[in-house]
């Protein structure tokens, strides 16, 4: 592997701020680089491609675990793809669910407008329905069962 960029380099090539690319190291997601003689670290085209899959990853909300176990398949490209699947489609139940909430508070929060009169806060919606959790029906859809 061809180690010739300073930790600068990595960091513009791979959109990854220089602390997080040192975070990454610390916690194993990055393997050390080798250092110059004075001590600096140097990076390689591979690095900055794993950098890369990790910045990616982090942007589709993917946990550091997640990412680990995703780097671990990518460097055995011989294994079955099954557990990259299941990491996925956790992920896309985890975003279908956030959707639903925050479809469900849109909803909320265009019925507590559409009441409103713009008259006084005495007959405010928006400030009878904040006054009152048990009006919301945001709250109760998505309240567990007591």
């Amino acid at each position: 592997m061809n180690n010739d960029m300073a930790i600068g380099g990595a960091s513009e090539a791979s959109g990854v701020k220089v602390p997080t690319i040192r975070y990454y190291e610390q916690i194993g997601l990055l393997l050390p680089p080798p250092r110059t003689d004075g001590g600096r670290r140097t990076y390689g085209q591979a690095d900055v491609e794993r950098l890369s899959f990790i910045r990616h990853s982090r942007e589709l909300g993917f946990e550091i675990d997640q990412i680990r176990t995703l780097l671990q398949l990518q460097d055995r490209p011989e294994q079955s793809c099954a557990d990259a699947d299941v990491i996925a489609k956790a992920r896309l139940s985890e975003v279908q669910d956030k959707i639903a909430s925050l479809t469900a508070l849109k909803a909320e929060l265009e019925r507590m407008l559409e009441g409103c009169s713009l008259g006084r806060v005495e007959t405010c919606r928006v400030i009878d329905i904040l006054a009152d959790h048990g009006k919301c029906k945001h709250h109760r859809q998505n309240s567990p069962p007591q």
